[in-house]
């Protein structure tokens, strides 16, 4: 998902840390070095402190968490932190737990309700009319940081000085989301990143990439998230990260879809009151907020930067396109475990506090994007040059020639810079549009996408009788597959051409209508020219098999009868033997003259899904 670079600069630093108790008044906990196996290989770290350290509980409290009694440096493991957990949650009737669905080895996806009623299903959840944050940890195992901090936060909640928090909004977490993974615990698994000392894989235990699958849903731990969504109806849903990439000073970064996207009004409520809200609470407490970006080159900063628009794979683009407000948290990798941790727990407080304070204008402004039903759908964006530049608190640096790989590396050096007004280049100019179908239709036997939409929430229903209508259908040129394997799909690309039939739908046809909430999504998915649509990751590939052919022997004396009653295709095969290359090959000869016969197979390089 992220830029990545290797940080070769051999440095070692040594940061002491003190804690706090929940109350506020300062207390010393043992003195912990910030070094992790790593640290020689990484650039050097700015020292940090700030207010947010006064959430920290000491150690030896009874309530501590596994993170603040391992002196600030450790994630527990998966059986720690439920045993912690379900201590917290048996201790208070505002929290309960509940399984999402277990994992392809057998692991619960658990995920903890915190309402101020104890609410524990949808139904009671949704009766008390707050709104509900769903913030999920560990998507990529190793990338941990919510999970602790949302531990500490819970506690807080019931047992500190966070209980209001709850009075006004509803807080849905699942602690680790990719649980087969986070026990694939290694202290060598993410060598740019500082802590915790022993962390998760970065994929699933089928080696697949959760925040690569929100479209086409492969996952057993994504059905059920998806499926959970649906359920529980989140307001906000925020995706808890680590970011590789640049040194910059920035701790907590953190995105959204963008304003270009199928969600204009939730960009707006996001960028304009949102994020200076959090901005706020977060450089209060000591942190550097800042927007989710990327350089465009790692080796030279003054090239600028990259806007992020995310494609429905990811959660945020995802978000996008359902109409969820999704916020995307980057934590940066370089900065101490204890500090990512700390600015997490900042940032999701400040969002339970906003949300429940402004529920009225996030849910107008999710009302006004689920019901807006643009009359053209933009597929893909080109790069364009943004009318603003960006002022970046980045990090100093020189390249030096490395004997090692033979060309030039980075040598950040540990001290802050400004760099003032550096471009910005995004993927926000619209390229492939589609007028939108009031209507698509998918035959019956095309079983795995209709599960797939339906895994998704999409509204369909199915034809109790046969059918004829006027609809256009997708025809496919030449077929491109991917050379290699991506996440478990051999993706393809096709040129697509429309025409109008005259069809006949059979009794159980799927039909999708796009004026719902969901419609955009369908759309996307449904669309082949759309980048993550289903097609394009592979779930039609069996349309582009032939799997009927006719005898040269038999296609002969049919020709000549072909040609015999049809002056016309007599022209169109002299003018198609002016090809050199056509005329010269027997087998193309014949196989024109097949492909116009009433024998060819209508079906191939034809998509079976029809629109209306």
């Amino acid at each position: 998902m992220r830029p990545k670079i290797s940080f070769l600069s051999a440095l070692l630093f040594i940061c002491v840390n003190a804690s706090a108790s929940d109350s506020g008044t300062q207390v010393q906990t043992p003195q912990v070095a910030d070094t992790y196996v790593n640290d020689a290989t990484l650039p050097p770290s700015i020292v940090w402190h700030g207010e947010s350290e006064s959430v920290l509980m000491a150690a030896d409290e009874p309530w501590a968490t596994p993170f603040e009694q391992q002196g600030l440096k450790t994630s527990p493991s998966y059986d720690e932190t439920f045993a912690w957990l379900d201590k917290l949650i048996a201790s208070s009737e505002r929290l309960r737990k509940v399984s999402l669905g277990k994992s392809p080895q057998g692991r619960d996806i658990w995920m903890v309700i915190a309402s101020s009623e104890g609410a524990q299903t949808p139904e009671t959840l949704q009766a008390n009319q707050k709104p509900t944050v769903l913030v999920q940890a560990g998507i990529h195992s190793g990338e941990i940081d919510g999970k602790d901090a949302g531990m500490m936060l819970l506690r807080d909640m019931v047992m500190g000085d966070k209980a209001g928090l709850l009075d006004k909004a509803n807080l849905l977490f699942v602690p680790i989301f990719s649980v087969d993974a986070h026990e694939r615990s290694s202290e060598f698994n993410r060598v740019n990143q500082r802590g915790p000392v022993r962390m998760g894989w970065r994929t699933t235990s089928n080696n697949l990439n959760l925040n690569r699958d929100y479209a086409k849903a492969d996952t057993l731990e994504m059905q059920h998230m998806l499926r959970a969504i649906n359920q529980w109806q989140p307001d906000l849903y925020i995706d808890v990260h680590v970011t590789d990439g640049i040194d910059y000073q920035y701790d907590v970064t953190f995105g959204y879809n963008l304003s270009q996207g199928l969600s204009p009004s939730s960009f707006r409520w996001l960028d304009k009151q949102y994020r200076p809200y959090v901005e706020g609470a977060l450089a209060g407490q000591g942190h550097i907020p800042g927007p989710l970006v990327f350089a465009l080159d790692n080796r030279d900063l003054s090239k600028g930067l990259s806007l992020w628009h995310a494609s429905p794979r990811f959660s945020n683009g995802y978000g996008d396109v359902r109409h969820l407000p999704t916020i995307l948290i980057e934590n940066h990798s370089l900065k101490p475990f204890k500090q990512r941790v700390l600015g997490t727990y900042v940032m999701l407080a400040a969002t339970l506090e906003f949300v429940g304070e402004k529920a009225i204008s996030l849910r107008s402004a999710i009302q006004q994007d689920s019901y807006r039903y643009s009359k053209r759908i933009p597929l893909t964006w080109k790069p364009q040059l943004q009318p603003q530049g960006w002022d970046f608190k980045g990090i100093g640096y020189t390249l030096e020639d490395s004997p090692i790989s033979g060309e030039q590396v980075v040598r950040w050096n540990g001290q802050p810079k400004l760099y003032e007004n550096l471009p910005v280049t995004g993927n926000t100019l619209a390229d492939i549009k589609v007028n939108r179908p009031s209507t698509y239709y998918i035959p019956p036997q095309w079983t795995d996408v209709i599960a797939r939409l339906e895994i998704h929430g999409i509204r369909m229903s199915r034809l109790e009788h046969a059918k004829s209508m006027s609809l256009s259908q997708y025809q496919f040129g030449e077929a491109k597959f991917s050379s290699e394997d991506y996440e478990g799909r051999q993706r393809v690309s096709a040129n697509v051409s429309s025409k109008v039939v005259n069809a006949t739908l059979p009794a159980g046809t799927v039909k999708i209508d796009t004026r719902q909430p969901l419609g955009d999504l369908a759309i996307l998915l449904l669309e082949p020219l759309s980048p993550d649509s289903l097609f394009q990751w592979g779930f039609f590939n069996p349309i582009f098999t032939r799997t009927e052919y006719i005898e040269h022997y038999a296609v002969e004396p049919m020709a000549a009868k072909m040609l015999a009653k049809d002056p016309a295709l007599q022209a169109e095969f002299d003018k198609a033997l002016q090809d050199k290359d056509f005329a010269a090959d027997p087998k193309a000869r014949l196989s024109w003259f097949y492909e116009r016969s009433p024998y060819y197979d209508q079906q191939y390089l034809v998509y079976p899904v029809l629109r209306h």
